[in-house]
């Protein structure tokens, strides 16, 4: 005998369906480029680009209705996957860019740092970065707009592969 699945309680019903209104919302937020790339229906996107010009609150909030109700017929999977991904590396760019910030404050209070820096990465331009690292410090003390700063960090993205 095959096992019977017990229906979906009223509860669980609508938690489901406000789980797909919020992921509405998520797909309401994105800009072109990245609802394109989701590849979703037709009618969904269509939905979700009316979605995004629409002003009036309870307007919205019937479209967020609508743009939920329309996901109930679609694997919602691998929406949720690609939208994960995109976050995940959102927070890895946000975290390797602190890395950056730190080592550039570490390359200007100490110059033991700058070896460090250099036995991990052989290539790098020597003169060029010990030229930036004195030039922001001269600004720093001066205190003018950290260009030179600006440029050490753009170089040590550079030369991590960012």
């Amino acid at each position: 005998m095959p096992a019977e699945t017990e229906p979906l309680s009223k509860t669980q019903r609508k938690a489901a369906m406000h789980e797909l209104q919020a992921l509405g919302e998520e797909l309401i937020a994105l800009n072109n480029a990245r609802l394109t790339q989701l590849q979703l229906p037709e009618v969904l996107h269509d939905a979700v680009k009316e979605a995004q010009r629409i002003t009036s609150n309870s307007a919205l909030a019937r479209q967020r209705q609508y743009i939920g109700r329309l996901m109930r017929e679609i694997d919602t999977a691998p929406i949720v996957d690609q939208l994960a991904r995109w976050k995940n590396a959102h927070q890895e760019e946000n975290v390797h860019f602190h890395q950056l910030e730190k080592l550039r404050a570490r390359l200007l209070e100490d110059d033991s740092a700058l070896s460090e820096y250099l036995s991990k990465y052989p290539q790098a331009d020597n003169q060029q970065i010990r030229t930036l690292i004195r030039n922001a410090r001269k600004e720093a003390a001066a205190g003018k707009p950290p260009k030179s700063s600006r440029e050490l960090f753009r170089v040590l993205r550079e030369m991590s592969g960012y």
